[in-house]
């Protein structure tokens, strides 16, 4: 899995500050770009939803979840094709 340079609790809390400022300026303080704050937007809710660190949470339980359902798929299927 890629490695970020913040934590899911740091760009919550960036996201807060893109609602409270332009978008383009706190990019440029935490050294992003645009495009980056528009996709945390995506993955961890807009304004309108005010993201909190809790979603962050949720939402990296939930990439956890699927990678271990995808890893006991895969182990299913070695299990299957040995039989």
């Amino acid at each position: 899995m890629k490695k970020t340079r913040f934590s899911e609790e740091q760009m919550v809390e960036i996201l807060r500050e893109a609602d409270a400022a332009p978008v383009a300026e706190v990019a440029k303080k935490h050294g992003v770009s645009d495009a980056t704050i528009y996709g945390w937007r995506k993955r961890y809710g807009h304004s309108s939803r005010r993201p909190t660190a809790n979603h962050a949470r949720t939402a990296n339980q939930c990439q956890s979840s699927t990678h271990r359902k995808e890893h006991l798929e895969s182990c299913l299927y070695e299990v299957a094709i040995r039989c």
